[in-house]
């Protein structure tokens, strides 16, 4: 692999959280794969119809009365029954096709290979009750025409209740995507109320003697969306957002749509659905959608040594993952390996009620997982991989990750060439600010700085080399004066940033663009990150010969 270095000429021209690590705890872990089930854990328990049927999950409750009204005529071939009904099958063989999915562009379609099974349609019919979307078609009068196209093509795929994973969510679209993946959420919540109450119905009517056996409806526990949400809360009172009263262009579009409003990243909220309310801060075992950040759902397992409430999740929607990289990733891995495991408690569970695939511990093969993100890196790609396993399938945009020895050769580069010869240039060796987009290769060109005599460098100040990482521009997106000497360690994950940074000598009075000087490290598996900030053509020529 070669590592090249490249000069860019710049002009006038060119144009939430806190990272709140959770304490890991010394002791073992208990895992719900610990739990063992009883051998008669899947028989049908007796029925008592002098009793409200409930499932003893909080399924009717205040919902009783609306049976009649709310439950429609059911159709055997809902794709909802078809994908989360008790005769699901688990499926693992997989084949991989390319396809263009209307406005959403070139697609990676991952399905299930069973022979004699169709696999299913990748934009299907728009699966929504009336009810619910009804309010969804009156908002979207007010859209252009390709925002509703590109809206429907999306509501089209999550249909299809395969995984779907958008790396390349920007800004402008991300208020319509999250408008689509509400009202699917929405969706799947009311299908499942529909079943629950449509069976409830059957049990109160049926004979003692012979009640219905295909009344498998429910999971372990109700919480059935998890949605981590980055969302905006309330500041105290009095309070001024900084960024949302300022002059518009005084801090960047997507810096403030992270930053504004209450960003405390350590949040949990179960909210529960009836067809005539919304109730927020429901209890876990009682609410319908759980909005949590990873690691407020972390220190809530660790807290309650399990994650049972977790055990029936059949939606999951992980939204701005690349704010999450900005974090600690390790908080995602933590509750994905917590998801759809066997609960260790009964919690009062009717298991005559109980699908069969949650008995069997099959439960993750039918979840349909969401990711979101601005860009893809390879933890994203690492856990779309390894850990969604819906046999509906998976949709993902192509992205490419770094080999190992990648990050080796860069660091060779950079010491035995690009900075020898920025230190023997008298201009270069100082005002030179070096950007490091990876925190771990930020640690590591730091440690070298640091091993180095005659070289004076600090972070933020008016040395000769200030080291700036990604993570910090990021959180604070501060504008440097003084910059004349630009060296990027590795094309920026944000492609903004390479702009903005271009623009800070810029800051000062007179000057001029040959007065400012810009490298870039790069390889051919920056590919990604090359496209972003030069454009697809340029980058094929960037990459030729390397």
């Amino acid at each position: 692999m070669t590592i090249r270095r490249r000069d860019f000429c710049n002009d006038k021209n060119c144009s939430l959280f806190l990272n709140v690590s959770a304490t890991r705890l010394g002791k073992r872990k208990i895992e719900a794969d610990d739990f063992v089930p009883a051998e008669k854990l899947n028989k049908r328990k007796s029925i008592s119809f002098s009793e409200t049927v409930d499932g003893a999950t909080g399924e009717v409750e205040d919902d009783a009365m609306d049976v009649v009204e709310d439950v429609e005529p059911e159709v055997a071939s809902d794709p909802y029954e078809l994908h989360f009904g008790p005769d699901s099958k688990n499926k693992n063989a997989w084949s991989t096709t390319q396809e263009t999915l209307g406005r959403l562009g070139p697609a990676t379609i991952s399905s299930p290979n069973i022979p004699s099974t169709p696999i299913n349609q990748t934009l299907a019919p728009i699966d929504v009750l009336d009810r619910v979307k009804a309010p969804f078609q009156a908002h979207q009068v007010k859209c252009t025409g390709s925002q509703v196209e590109t809206q429907n093509n999306l509501l089209s795929l999550l249909s299809s209740r395969k995984d779907v994973y958008l790396p390349s969510a920007s800004v402008d679209s991300r208020k319509s995507t999250r408008q689509v993946i509400a009202l699917h959420a929405l969706n799947h919540i009311s299908k499942k109320r529909k079943r629950v109450l449509k069976n409830n119905e059957r049990l109160a009517k049926a004979s003692s003697d012979s009640p219905p056996e295909d009344v498998q409806d429910q999971g372990f526990t109700r919480p059935s969306v998890l949605a981590r949400f980055l969302s905006e809360y309330d500041l105290p009172a009095g309070a001024v957002d900084k960024l949302t009263s300022a002059e518009p262009g005084t801090y960047p579009l997507d810096h403030v749509e992270t930053f504004k409003g209450n960003v405390d990243d350590n949040f949990r909220i179960g909210v529960k659905m009836t067809r005539k309310s919304v109730r927020m801060f429901t209890e876990f075992y009682g609410c319908d959608l759980i909005l949590a950040s990873p690691l407020g759902l972390r220190r809530s397992i660790e807290k309650e040594k399990n994650a049972d409430y977790l055990s029936s999740i059949e939606v999951l929607i992980v939204d701005q993952m690349d704010a999450l990289m900005m974090q600690n990733w390790d908080h995602v891995k933590f509750v994905m390996s917590h998801l759809n495991k066997l609960p260790k408690e009964s919690h009062d569970t009717d298991f005559s009620r109980i699908k069969p695939w949650y008995l069997d511990g099959l439960s993750q093969y039918l979840r349909q997982s969401i990711l979101l993100s601005s860009f893809e890196t390879p933890e994203m790609r690492s856990l779309f991989n390894g850990s969604l396993k819906n046999v509906a399938g998976k949709v993902k945009i192509d992205k490419r990750c770094n080999p190992q020895d990648e990050a080796e050769k860069r660091f060779h580069h950079f010491t035995t060439q690009t900075l020898p010869s920025i230190l023997k240039s008298a201009v270069q060796s100082t005002s030179t600010v070096i950007f490091v987009p990876s925190s771990y290769d930020f640690i590591r060109v730091h440690n070298h700085f640091r091993k180095q005599t005659g070289i004076t460098f600090t972070v933020l100040s008016e040395e000769s080399f200030l080291l700036v990482s990604e993570r910090f521009h990021f959180y604070k997106r501060y504008k440097i004066r003084g910059i004349r000497n630009l060296v990027f360690y590795g094309p920026p994950d944000h492609p903004q940033y390479f702009t903005e940074y271009l623009s800070y000598p810029f800051l000062d009075d007179d000057v001029d663009s040959s007065d400012v000087t810009c490298r870039v490290l790069y390889s051919k598996y920056d590919w990604f990150r090359l496209e972003r900030v030069a454009g697809t053509e340029s980058a094929v020529e960037l990459v030729k010969g390397v």
